[in-house]
């Protein structure tokens, strides 16, 4: 295992690195970076997507990130690999989070936790969220993550947000906003041990009756976090109800570091919404981008018509620049992408039958196609539906 790096023996760091760098390795192996970005150049333009990837700014902070371009792809745990992350930035995202990242698991030195870690040979640079309770792992991690990834790591999230009850009965999680002085530990840990920006997500608490996102927000800022993500629930309620955007906005006027509002930005429109009516510098884009991988370049096109109105803040600029309804071709057709990246990124094909709910999500027949798709083991398979469903649903349309 890893040990604190005041402790870690020449011999011993020896190991970690050879063991990161070997699976570093095995995972460039498996796609070159020409093939990704093949199929970019070859299937992205007639899904309406970007054929590049571009990097972010050198050297800019989150925040000036944010003003060029406010829109984020959302850490979301079993959905967010590379190959959603590529589609992502292809989308128009301005950068692209990793699933959730344990610290045990890399103290440990989990093959499938650094698998977690490392971005694609075709992603120019990438968030790393992180979680867990104690802050000497959380060091750990900082300090490996950052000496793995170098210049393509661009900042280190720290989830205090998840709900779910297995995370959080071992303290972690969201059980950390019951917890302020720890999360600051957490959070002073991380910073001593890289030299990107370190950020951290949140809820509004642990339930209903204890809003405490305001004050928590406010420790984190004094422990130097650069940027706050910031869930419109309580833990308590996971995904049920609404998110409060105006609690989230109440979050965002107590500090003074840019606040990323999270929680049913489901479509261009919302984010355009939420940004107007709060004071949140930019939107976390989670569910809404299933199947919907424009959702990010749409909202941007609803910024630019807003930022060249005379009128600010006017809703009649969204009503009146809604973004296109994409057609039936180039929703396949990033399908078709999404699939052959799964492939070539090394991920698991079952990821597809998510996919088809999402991208097949109100064409006729979609039932029948989604109970065609459960039963595809291969990628051939998935490509053969789908040129069955462009023959019977765009040639005869």
């Amino acid at each position: 295992m890893m040990t604190s790096m005041s402790t870690k023996t020449p011999a011993e760091a020896s190991v970690a690195t050879d063991l990161a760098s070997a699976i570093a390795s095995d995972a460039a192996s498996d796609v070159t970076l020409d093939t990704v970005q093949t199929l970019l150049q070859h299937y992205a333009p007639t899904a309406g997507l970007a054929s590049t990837i571009a990097a972010t700014p050198a050297g800019a902070s989150i925040g000036e990130r944010l003003r060029k371009n406010p829109f984020v792809l959302a850490p979301m745990a079993g959905v967010s690999n590379a190959a959603y992350r590529l589609m992502a930035r292809a989308g128009g995202a301005a950068w692209a989070t990793t699933e959730m990242v344990s610290v045990a698991g890399l103290h440990f030195e989990s093959k499938k936790t650094w698998e977690l870690v490392l971005p694609d040979a075709a992603e120019p640079d990438i968030v790393v969220q992180l979680f867990g309770s104690k802050p000497s792992q959380f060091a750990e991690a900082a300090e490996a993550i950052s000496q793995r990834l170098g210049s393509r790591l661009l900042a280190l999230d720290i989830n205090m947000a998840c709900p779910v009850p297995k995370v959080t009965r071992k303290g972690e999680g969201s059980a950390l906003l019951s917890d302020a002085p720890l999360a600051c530990d957490i959070v002073r840990a991380v910073r001593e041990h890289t030299s990107v920006e370190v950020t951290a997500k949140i809820r509004l608490g642990r339930t209903p009756d204890v809003f405490v996102a305001c004050e928590f927000a406010q420790q984190l800022e004094d422990a130097g976090i650069a940027a706050l993500g910031v869930h419109g629930r309580f833990a308590s309620q996971l995904y049920r109800g609404q998110s409060d955007w105006q609690a989230v906005d109440k979050v965002a006027r107590s500090v003074t570091l840019p606040v990323i509002a999270s929680g049913d930005i489901f479509t261009a429109n919302a984010t355009f919404d939420m940004l107007n009516k709060t004071a949140c510098a930019g939107c976390y884009i989670a569910r809404g981008s299933y199947g919907n991988p424009w959702i990010f370049a749409d909202a941007r096109s609803l910024l630019r018509a807003q930022q060249s109105s005379s009128v600010q803040q006017d809703d009649s600029v969204a009503q009146a620049q809604q973004p296109p309804e994409h057609p039936l071709r180039s929703r396949l057709a990033a399908f078709e992408l999404h699939i052959r990246l799964l492939q070539a990124t090394g991920a698991p094909l079952v990821c597809a039958r998510s996919l088809a709910a999402w991208y097949l999500r109100g064409i006729p027949q979609a039932a029948s196609y989604r109970q065609q798709a459960v039963q595809c083991t291969t990628q051939e398979q998935y490509l053969d539906l789908l040129d069955t469903i462009r023959k019977e649903c765009c040639d005869h349309a």
